[in-house]
């Protein structure tokens, strides 16, 4: 399965669905691509919704998909180049033929990432695998339920899910492939995601 997604850094990751590009959240990125077909943004803090990254990795005919009460105005600049899609968390989409499903994404016991914010992680499916990109969020009801076979979770702690928390989601879960993401740029380390490795099932 690791050949459908390429993780780069923090939460972004690089997925081919049969030449259909997509990306998570880009961030920090060291060099410019310009291949995406599809942008997923999972909500607007700075090293998620990222414009300075958004156009190293756009091309002609990109769609941006945002949470729908993430304004997007800063995406007017890439004129034509870009249009945008907004979306309901718990809803279905189809974009450029790739399916997908948005899961509430928010903290339970702490403020960063309010459930009424609206903020989403995605399920994407593709060549009949579920691909889960949690963003930044600790364990919901939401997430509990969430079928898949590759999940992306956050294990940096402070603003999200910290490693233990991230193992016990994905061990109730029980996806094939579990990736620790949002570390080592912000918060957590590399450490983080070697201790969550050694918690699953």
């Amino acid at each position: 399965m690791e050949k459908y997604f390429e993780f780069l850094n923090h939460a972004c990751i690089r997925f081919d669905f049969g030449g259909t590009i997509i990306y998570t959240d880009p961030f920090n990125l060291t060099e410019s691509r310009n291949d995406a077909d599809i942008i997923l943004i999972t909500h607007s803090h700075f090293d998620h919704y990222s414009i300075e990254d958004i156009a190293k990795v756009i091309k002609e005919d990109t769609i941006v998909v945002l949470p729908e009460k993430v304004d997007g105005k800063e995406l007017l600049q890439f004129g034509d180049k870009v249009s945008t899609l907004k979306v309901l968390p718990s809803d279905l989409y189809n974009v450029k033929n790739i399916k997908f499903e948005t899961i509430p994404a928010y903290n339970v016991n702490k403020a960063f990432h309010k459930k009424e914010f609206g903020w989403v992680g995605y399920i994407l499916e593709y060549d009949g695998i579920k691909f889960y990109v949690a963003g930044d969020t600790d364990i919901t009801e939401e997430n509990r339920k969430v079928k898949c076979d590759v999940a992306f979770v956050p294990v940096g702690g402070t603003y999200t899910m910290d490693y233990k928390e991230a193992a016990e989601l994905v061990n109730e879960i029980k996806p094939k492939i579990a990736v620790p993401i949002h570390y080592g740029k912000v918060v957590g380390s590399e450490k983080d995601a070697e201790k969550f490795m050694k918690l699953l099932k």
